[in-house]
């Protein structure tokens, strides 16, 4: 696909089975306990949100991979496009594992609205980095004003359907503003 061999590939695939194993080896969850898996979760105050397949955060994850790709590109496009890709997953894989410690977990309820939030189930999680994956490869193939105009869609169709985008995300995870909590709590 477009510059990315089958070895990168399959690089890519070891690197999001080792992050589901070390989810898994730090007691996630492999599927929502409530024991199915969906396609879409798209009601983000409850116990099944990051839990199945997609929900509203997955179009973070593919603004991720736009990011990821944009950053690749910057710092090393000497390298091939699977490398890079491969690169990518690395760290994305390391943003899951990361999120789901108890110190990020207990940052979201310390600083955001979610409350309950008791982190991402495995699925969930492999999900996330295969959205991050689409964006990647989306980056590679279109042009940079049709990732821009797609980022900005994303992020303000997110911020109407839930008031909660990525861009509040890091900013409630690294400076939380009360002002934005509560208008995020709708109060």
């Amino acid at each position: 696909m477009h510059g990315i061999g089958r070895r990168y590939w399959t690089l890519t695939a070891l690197i999001v089975v080792a992050a589901a194993a070390i989810l898994l080896w730090m007691g996630r969850v492999p599927i929502c306990e409530c024991g199915t898996v969906k396609l879409w979760h798209g009601v983000v105050m409850s116990a099944e949100n990051s839990q199945h397949l997609s929900d509203w955060y997955t179009f973070s994850h593919v603004i991720h991979g736009f990011g990821f790709y944009g950053l690749a590109w910057v710092i090393g496009r000497r390298y091939p496009l699977g490398w890079r890709l491969a690169a990518a997953v690395v760290l994305e894989s390391g943003w899951e594992v990361l999120e789901n410690t108890d110190l990020i977990i207990n940052r979201y309820r310390e600083a955001t609205i979610a409350l309950d939030y008791y982190g991402d189930s495995v699925v969930n999680s492999v999900s996330d980095i295969g959205a991050m994956i689409l964006g990647f490869v989306l980056a590679s193939r279109l042009p940079i004003w049709l990732i821009v105009t797609m980022t900005v869609v994303m992020e303000l169709g997110v911020l109407l359907a839930i008031r909660d985008n990525l861009t509040l995300n890091i900013l409630m995870l690294l400076y939380p503003l009360e002002a934005v909590r509560q208008w995020q709590a709708g109060t």
